[in-house]
């Protein structure tokens, strides 16, 4: 049986990513967001959404670029710090340790440390209610040669990336390969 548990963001998992951007005086800056997807093939498009009074948000705005960058599951430590620290008071790159590295296809630096970067240019800007939603549209994807198979597509079980649980505050591994897309439900549809 189920029961109403009434509305509230339970949906799993979110995203980890980290959002590279840089304020009005050039410095880069990180903000960790967890309401974020693809949103579009064609232009290849993802989404952060994020909440005004933040650092990030001005930034984002401002610059017109974001870029998203994943960290692996051995990284999460400072992917967690960069979502509670706040960017106004706090360099967050030198806390981390972590290295900002400019985009070369937006203006705004990405981690030099993590194993994907996705360099976005803001296309749409949709103010919701305490967040407002960014879209951006890909511009180019950097990633270390080591999560990448043959044809160049970077593989989830060598990213391990973290997810994040938003109703129970936790972070979790993205856990074992349990079946091909497109195969595993194939004899259902035979039938």
């Amino acid at each position: 049986m189920k029961r109403s548990i009434g509305h509230r963001e339970t949906l799993f998992p979110c995203p980890v990513w980290i959002i590279g951007t840089y304020d009005s005086e050039g410095k880069p800056k990180l903000m960790t967001v967890a309401w974020g997807g693809i949103v579009c093939s064609k232009p290849a498009s993802v989404c952060i959404s994020i909440r005004e009074a933040t650092h990030s948000y001005r930034s984002i705005v401002e610059r017109g670029a974001f870029t998203v960058n994943v960290p692996n599951s051995d990284q999460v430590r400072e992917a967690d710090f960069a979502g509670i620290a706040s960017g106004r008071d706090t360099d967050k790159f030198a806390a981390t340790g972590l290295t900002p590295v400019r985009s070369g296809h937006v203006d705004a630096p990405m981690i030099a440390e993590f194993p994907l970067n996705v360099e976005c240019e803001l296309a749409h800007t949709v103010p919701i209610g305490l967040h407002t939603l960014f879209v951006g549209e890909i511009r180019d994807v950097k990633a270390d040669e080591s999560i990448l198979d043959e044809k160049d597509t970077p593989l989830i079980r060598k990213v391990n990336p973290p997810i994040w649980a938003p109703a129970e505050l936790a972070y979790y591994s993205t856990g074992e390969f349990i079946g091909a897309g497109l195969a595993i439900g194939k004899d259902l549809v035979e039938k």
